[in-house]
């Protein structure tokens, strides 16, 4: 849910600096650096960078380098993760390249995943939706001459201001549509103030997901989800990192910032904004913003784990696949996505598309099934989820994490999926281990009655015990 905050220290800001990639195939590593020397036997993957250059950051695997001992490994792993009555752990990790099981503890049992559940929902949302495409928001023509449409498309990163083409949250500007629109309606003739109305119909159902802890919503780590949004679901930009109060009526607070945004551009908005009874079949646009691209929103959800987006993304998920655009239609269109790439959930319990829910329940086996789905196929659309993943030490909701003196050494050779919740900690992801093996893993700690800060020094120290095996 919420990141933590960002540590760099010496070493590992100069790691933040160099280029870090994701494989580009079964035969590709990533250039998941590390911040400390290593030995001429470690491979290409884990060497340290030489220079603040821009770097390929791709590296052969070699298919001879050997397999982590499984009983050694195990016997690590075993260690890092013995809590004791203060939680359960469930954890499961493979070789990418052979699909060897290198380790199971209860790894078949379906657990909490918190927001782990996010890269079933970005890997089916890059599946179907590709990842070049852009979510379009238009103003078109009403029932009437002075009567305009704001018609949603999916973009809940919407900004106020002008368009940034450089960035993610902002691509599309409120401030660059009302100006299109306000010539639009010059060139066409159309004087005097004009009427606003919202189709925001893409979406169906109740807004908010009764699965959701009435708590988690009044603190603001979710709101109701609709069609188009400002700034994921928040007041403003300043708050896109952290929980608090958030609008109810997200497409509502889009049109209020549109129609002063188009009195700014000169046309004067007379009424009450309302929407209309059905979704208006566009006669004639005035005016689109298009959003960053799909890869870059999914990317961007899973960096920060952002519920709002995820949950948006799932939306649209139903609505390209056919289906109802409501809480259950998305969480049946996800599970049927992965079903078609060979990844059903047998015996998971999936009520949502971001993990807020409790009532989630999947394995660590069919977690790491779909991350190494995501590897085998990372030159695909779904593959760009990869670059998603945090960074362990780096970036996103791991950049405060693996800085203590027996992690600190896969800083920036994880990278993984964390997930949040009152008593749950989890992490699914990939690591290239000292021997140049792809290893995917999940830890999922459930139970724990210390709260998930408890448990995540020994997740941390599970995964680097993978990343030096």
């Amino acid at each position: 849910m919420g990141r933590t905050s960002q540590v760099l220290t010496g070493g590992l800001l100069l790691v933040a600096l160099a280029a870090v990639t994701v494989p580009a195939g079964m035969h590709l590593a990533p250039a998941l650096l590390r911040a400390n020397t290593a030995p001429a036997a470690v491979p290409a993957a884990q060497l340290a960078p030489t220079s603040l250059a821009t770097l390929s950051g791709i590296a052969p695997l070699s298919p001879s380098a050997p397999l982590p001992a499984p009983a050694t490994l195990g016997a690590a792993l075993d260690s890092a993760l013995a809590l004791g009555s203060a939680g359960q752990f469930s954890a499961y990790v493979t070789d990418v390249a052979s699909g060897k099981v290198l380790y199971s503890n209860d790894g078949d049992s379906p657990r909490t995943p918190a927001s782990n559940l996010k890269l079933l929902t970005a890997t089916a949302a890059l599946t179907v939706l590709g990842a070049g495409t852009r979510l379009e928001t238009s103003v078109v023509a009403g029932d009437a001459p002075n009567i305009l449409v704001l018609k949603a498309g999916g973009d809940a990163m919407l900004s106020e201001g002008t368009s940034d083409p450089a960035a993610v949250m902002g691509h599309a500007g409120l401030a660059t549509l009302a100006t299109k629109t306000a010539a639009a309606l010059a060139a066409g003739g159309v004087k005097g103030p004009v009427a606003l109305r919202i189709d925001d119909h893409l979406f169906t159902g109740p807004a908010l997901n009764p699965h959701w802890d009435e708590g988690d919503v009044n603190a603001g780590e979710i709101a109701p989800i609709y069609p188009m949004a400002l700034y994921a679901g928040r007041t403003s930009p300043g708050t896109a990192d952290a929980a608090g109060p958030r609008p109810q009526d997200s497409a509502l607070a889009v049109a209020i910032s549109f129609a002063a945004a188009l009195k700014a551009a000169g046309v004067e908005v007379d009424g009450a904004i309302t929407r209309t009874a059905a979704p208006v079949a566009p006669t004639h646009v005035f005016a689109t913003v298009g959003s960053a691209t799909v890869a870059q929103q999914v990317q961007y959800l899973l960096a920060e784990s952002d519920n709002y987006l995820a949950e948006v993304m799932g939306r649209l998920v139903a609505v390209k696949e056919g289906r109802a655009a409501s809480n259950t239609g998305s969480v049946a269109a996800v599970r049927a996505v992965l079903a078609g790439l060979g990844l059903p959930l047998d015996g998971a319990v999936t009520v949502d598309n971001c993990g807020l829910s409790g009532a989630d329940l999947i394995s660590a086996h069919q977690l790491v099934q779909v991350v190494s789905h995501l590897l085998r196929h990372a030159g695909s659309d779904a593959g760009q989820v990869l670059e998603g993943l945090p960074i362990a030490g780096l970036t996103g909701t791991l950049a405060g994490r693996f800085g203590d003196p027996d992690t600190v050494d896969a800083a920036g050779l994880v990278r993984a999926k964390t997930g949040t919740l009152n008593r749950v900690s989890t992490l699914s992801g990939y690591v290239v281990d000292a021997h140049g093996r792809l290893l995917a893993f999940s830890i999922m700690g459930n139970k724990l009655a210390g709260g998930p800060a408890s448990a995540m020094p020994a997740i941390d120290a599970a995964a680097a015990a993978l990343a030096g095996s």
